[in-house]
């Protein structure tokens, strides 16, 4: 029974984090085929609405509120209606960039400050040493300065949209709003990895019992 709830709850966390990139990616594209000009922006309506429920969703599972998920759900609502609004994709493409930067300086600051927010985040989840706790916020706080400056070198050379010349960065790279838009399945595999190989360090920085508390 227990194996049972795990494996519903695992199952509803995929669905959580990956969801809304998924229902991104086929709403784009099959928006493409009848209102390719517009496609952006029901793309981003669609993602808005199924990263809103992915956040009641996971308040529901957690019976808590996941700052982390309010922070970039806040984001995505915010510069999505902007871009909508205006009718300038630019907001949209820019989206991810602030988002993991903010998150990325949320982390560094928090440090710098003598706290660490990744494990106010996840304390929730792993026990670990506080060396660890410090080199995975350090870890993950790159992680996402890495995730920036590819959005930014991705949507900086999208050649068919609204991007003027005047953004790029590297002459002859040019790249299509398509390819940008389903770029975020092959960002999320990259997370996804990226998050696989801080495992050792997890598994290797487990507090010893006698630095456990006693029951």
């Amino acid at each position: 029974m227990a194996q049972t709830q795990n494996t519903t709850e695992q199952s509803s966390r995929l669905l959580i984090d990956a969801g809304p990139i998924g229902v991104w990616i086929i709403v784009y594209n099959v928006a493409r085929m009848f209102a390719a000009d517009q496609a952006i922006y029901i793309g981003t309506g669609a993602y808005m609405l199924a990263a809103t429920i992915a956040l009641v969703m996971s308040i529901r599972i957690e019976k808590r509120v996941p700052p982390m998920l309010v922070f970039t759900t806040v984001i995505v609502l915010f510069f999505g209606a902007l871009g909508i609004f205006l009718q300038d994709p630019i907001f949209i493409y820019a989206k991810p960039t602030i988002i993991n930067l903010f998150l990325s300086y949320l982390v560094l600051v928090s440090l710098a400050l003598g706290h660490n927010i990744w494990k106010v985040f996840f304390g929730h989840i792993f026990e670990l040493t506080d060396r660890a706790w410090m080199l995975l916020a350090i870890r993950w706080a790159l992680w996402f300065q890495f995730l920036a400056g590819l959005n930014e070198v991705m949507w900086r050379h999208i050649t068919d949209s609204v991007v003027p010349e005047s953004a790029r960065w590297f002459a002859g790279l040019e790249l299509s709003e398509a390819f940008w838009s389903n770029a975020k399945l092959g960002v999320m595999v990259l997370s996804i990895a990226f998050a696989a190989s801080q495992m050792p360090l997890v598994l290797k920085n487990q507090p010893k019992k006698a630095d456990l508390p006693e029951a």
